[in-house]
């Protein structure tokens, strides 16, 4: 339940806005010039904020549309990334987003018209071929669907561009407005899945395992793309009897033949974000566990705290043999940029 509404001004006549604010009447209202004059004030609590999130109403006005760091993406088709939300609804251990943003309140950027434009401008850039565009990189694309209609706006627009691919990355369950629409051919509907053991002990707020699985499973059944995403792969004493009970919870109810993709990836995080998440979980196992820093020059892995190498060899080696099983290694991906 959103108790609280910041609204920058410059935004507050947004036809978007004013449709937010009717649907959480009782909410209090809050108005401000910038969102960045709450999200990135000092001496914030990300925890008790967690607690309670706020919702921010604000525009996008630059850099909406980037290119994704090196070592992210779906092969060599040209890849961007957007975020229209900022922050999570669910409350994962491992998420960089703790370690990167100084505020847990959702920010909300209402102006998807311009997402749009940025969308349809950068496939002119490119005149052939698919161009990939992922959402859920700061947020998740799915999880504040109700109040975001997120999806509602962007599956018209892929209709119009069939060169573009979207990937929509979730833990969630709110696919009834995918269900409603109906397939679209070039969107990705990625769910990010660890172990039960993993997921009941770090991903707190998260729909279960098994639920995640008959969303996934409802959608396929209709048509829609469906991707596996394992990133962070997480170590743990019995990582390979939970991974491969994970793997077989999922082969034997979707049709791997019809899956579009998999990838995988180890923890990984900026030195400075983990530090600022040691501070926020101080007693936190896995902060504990087979990391280690590294002031290397390996490509995006300068200054990162990661798993340790022959760690994070054993575990991708062992999770890629094994889902070498179930789906063809070309569908496989590995990723490796410096953001978990």
């Amino acid at each position: 339940m959103i108790r609280v509404i910041y609204i920058e001004r410059a935004v507050a006549d947004h036809p978007r806005t004013l449709e937010i604010q009717g649907r959480f009447p009782d909410a209090t209202r809050i108005y401000c010039e910038r969102y960045t004059e709450i999200f990135n004030r000092k001496a914030q609590n990300f925890r008790l904020q967690k607690k309670r999130q706020a919702l921010i109403l604000a525009g996008k006005f630059r850099q909406r549309l980037l290119p994704v760091p090196g070592g992210y993406g779906l092969g060599a088709s040209p890849a961007y990334y957007f975020s229209h939300m900022l922050n999570c609804l669910y409350d994962c251990r491992y998420c960089f987003l703790q370690g990167m943003f100084r505020s847990a309140h959702y920010v909300l950027f209402v102006n998807y018209e311009d997402f749009a434009t940025d969308i349809e401008q950068t496939l002119r850039l490119h005149e052939t071929g698919s161009v990939q565009f992922f959402s859920g990189y700061d947020c998740d694309s799915l999880a504040l669907e109700p109040v975001t209609r997120f999806t509602e706006f962007f599956l018209p627009l892929l209709a119009q561009h069939p060169r573009a691919l979207l990937e929509l990355r979730t833990k969630s369950t709110q696919i009834r407005t995918l269900l409603a629409h109906g397939p679209v051919p070039n969107c990705v509907v990625a769910f990010s899945f660890t172990p039960q053991p993993v997921a009941t002990a770090l991903e707190h707020k998260t729909p279960s395992i098994e639920r995640r699985i008959e969303a996934m499973v409802r959608l396929q059944q209709q048509g829609w793309q469906i991707g596996l995403r394992f990133d962070p792969i997480i170590h743990e004493t019995d990582y390979r009897e939970n991974y491969a009970r994970l793997f077989h919870d999922i082969f034997t109810v979707i049709d791997p033949d019809a899956l579009h993709s998999v990838t995988l990836g180890s923890f990984r995080l900026p030195d400075d974000y983990f530090s600022t998440m040691l501070k926020l979980y101080p007693d936190e196992p896995l902060f504990a566990s087979a990391l280690g820093n590294t002031t290397g020059t390996t490509a995006g892995r300068k200054d990162m705290t990661i798993c340790r190498s022959d760690i994070e060899s054993e575990m991708l080696d062992y999770c890629n043999n094994l889902l070498s099983t179930f789906v063809p290694r070309g569908k496989i991906h590995y990723c490796h940029t410096t953001l978990a």
